[in-house]
């Protein structure tokens, strides 16, 4: 049986909305909904309309809740209805068929974690991986559609490769290459920052020169 962070077991928490139970709903909303967010957006480019096909496909789920046979799989029953959701409004701008296109297979391998927030302890430093986390989040909105859906949902959110192949209805040897593409992209658009970045690498203004500062002056004092 799976226990996702939070602690009640998906299973039970499905059994419990099958009964009417309003506050797993809610953790169950609150458990998926950066994951659901995150692949809506990563298809439709679009924070609001992701937002609106999360709340769609929560609800296209809620009201058909004994579709899900397996409660221990209800994250991943959530993910591929909202993954629907977003490809169905997509398809109503005509741009679906760029999720379906066959590629050939990359060389198996894990998708590389990309963290979007590191920890810092400065001005200098929380002004850094702002940019850092801007110039990320830039590169991969622009990132080609099926490439973008696929590298969020295999690097950021670390689905496996038929999680990924699932929600987006294609072969997963096409994920392994979308992936794979999609890495080599990012690393070229970021390596183009990388002239403007590298010279405030180590930052030294702010508190830490202060702190040299009041050092040293303290010491002569003495």
């Amino acid at each position: 049986m799976r226990i996702a962070a939070g602690g009640e077991a998906e299973a039970d928490l499905l059994d419990a909305m099958k009964r009417g139970d309003g506050r797993a709903f809610e953790t169950v909303m609150r458990r998926h909904n950066r994951r659901l967010f995150r692949i809506a957006r990563s298809i439709l480019k679009d924070e609001g309309e992701a937002e609106e096909a999360v709340q769609d496909a929560y609800l296209r789920a809620f009201t058909h809740l004994d579709q899900c046979a397996d409660g221990d799989r209800l994250g991943g029953w959530l993910a591929r209805i909202a993954a629907n959701e977003a490809l169905m409004r997509l398809r109503k701008r005509g741009r679906v068929r760029l999720f379906a296109d066959g590629l050939e297979a990359e060389e198996e391998g894990a998708a590389a974690v990309v963290p979007l927030w590191t920890a810092a302890s400065t001005p200098e430093e929380l002004f850094a991986v702002a940019e850092l986390r801007r110039l990320v989040e830039q590169a991969i909105d622009d990132l080609p559609d099926g490439f973008r859906a696929v590298f969020v949902m295999r690097a950021v959110e670390q689905m496996s490769v038929q999680e990924t192949a699932a929600c987006l209805g294609i072969p997963p040897e096409t994920v392994k290459t979308r992936l794979h593409r999609a890495r080599a992209l990012l690393q070229k658009a970021l390596s183009d920052h990388l002239d403007r970045l590298v010279p405030t690498a180590f930052g030294f203004a702010g508190e830490r020169c202060d702190r040299i500062v009041a050092g040293v002056l303290a010491r002569l004092r003495d």
